[in-house]
């Protein structure tokens, strides 16, 4: 004969209060994942994509087309190489040397003799495009600034005869 607490909950209703409780913080840890969750997609994803869109650089619609240059290749025979240059918005508005506006080619043409004359005369007609995106990476690192602003995106070839 035990005396029953009168404060005490009857036990169909102490199970109901408690499984309420787990019910209620599952929820709540549930929402607060999600939130999480889209705080941090909505404030690192979309920065990502700022830092991708700066680094590329914007073409100006301008070219500078060098003097074609004829090259001695290492093995023998030559090379005649024409290259054409396309300029960034930054290397358009930046004032070249000799108090001229834009980009000085003579980089570029000293470049393509460099990179050419060590070439040997199966390498040119074989990776005429290997040869193009070495000398392409070259330029670019020439006319690009302490800053990280390019003047140069992409070169053309717009002669290539061998002999």
């Amino acid at each position: 004969m035990s005396k029953k607490d009168k404060n005490a909950p009857a036990e169909g209703e102490e199970t109901e209060s408690k499984g309420g409780k787990k019910k209620l913080f599952i929820i709540l840890a549930v929402v607060l994942l999600a939130g999480a969750g889209a705080a941090y997609f909505f404030l690192f994803s979309s920065s990502g994509e700022a830092e991708a869109t700066e680094a590329e650089p914007v073409s100006s619609g301008t070219f500078l087309a060098l003097e074609p240059v004829a090259v001695n290749l290492a093995g023998g025979g030559y090379l005649k190489v024409g290259v054409s240059l396309e300029i960034t918005e930054e290397g358009a508005a930046a004032s070249g040397g000799h108090g001229g506006g834009g980009v000085d080619g003579s980089k570029a043409t000293d470049l393509v003799i460099s990179t050419f004359s060590q070439a040997q005369p199966a390498d040119v007609v074989g990776a005429r495009e290997a040869l193009k995106e070495a000398l392409e990476k070259k330029i670019i690192e020439a006319y690009t600034d302490h800053d990280g602003v390019k003047a140069i995106m992409a070169i053309y070839y717009t002669e290539y005869v061998t002999q």
